[in-house]
């Protein structure tokens, strides 16, 4: 019995692992050996590469491909349009896929519409990548980034509201009330 929901015009190939309470809406294709989890939602028009892992609870929103070396952890967000990239120096005449680099996108993170993120790096845990930020290296966690290519401008709690410390490194969640602590270029939730 599938458990999860995929709309009519929605491609799922053979070899796939589908979570329960999944959704899959118009359009979007899941190919072969793709690994989705529970409580996800692909929105319309996305792709999904072979050997893709997405881990519960992963909201992909509209006109998203994801490409094989992707590995989003639990609870990631993707925004309209973001794009990941997969070989360093693409070229149409020669066949890259064993060049392919792997990009992890780590537990809470989300990365904003229309961001490029760039193959081969970390999205750290709960960081928050701009609308149209190009991601050219490591992201830490907590970190908020913006520009092209991007820049570290500040800090967020895993709630997403902008960290403000003191002197001290200490800040506390606008939403949440969670206390943060800044050390050596670390944030520590309390």
């Amino acid at each position: 019995m599938v458990e999860y929901f995929a709309h009519e015009t929605a491609v799922i190939d053979k070899g796939c692992s589908i979570g329960k309470d999944t959704k899959i809406w118009h359009f979007s294709h899941i190919m072969t050996d793709c690994v989705i989890g529970e409580q996800c939602n692909i929105g319309q028009n996305v792709v999904v590469s072979p050997n893709v892992i997405l881990g519960k609870n992963v909201k992909v929103q509209n006109n998203v491909s994801i490409y094989t070396g992707v590995i989003c952890e639990d609870d990631v967000f993707l925004g309209p349009s973001m794009v990941f990239t997969n070989v360093i120096n693409p070229r149409s005449a020669i066949k890259r896929q064993s060049e392919y680099k792997e990009t992890i996108v780590k537990k809470g993170a989300t990365i904003g519409a229309n961001a490029t993120i760039i193959c081969g790096n970390t999205i750290g845990q709960f960081a928050l990548i701009g609308a149209g930020a190009v991601v050219t290296k490591e992201v830490l966690p907590f970190a908020l980034v913006v520009g092209n290519p991007s820049k570290q401008i500040g800090w967020v709690s895993e709630y997403g509201h902008t960290l403000n410390f003191d002197k001290e490194g200490n800040a506390t969640c606008i939403e949440s009330n969670q206390k943060y602590k800044l050390k050596n270029n670390t944030v520590i939730k309390l």
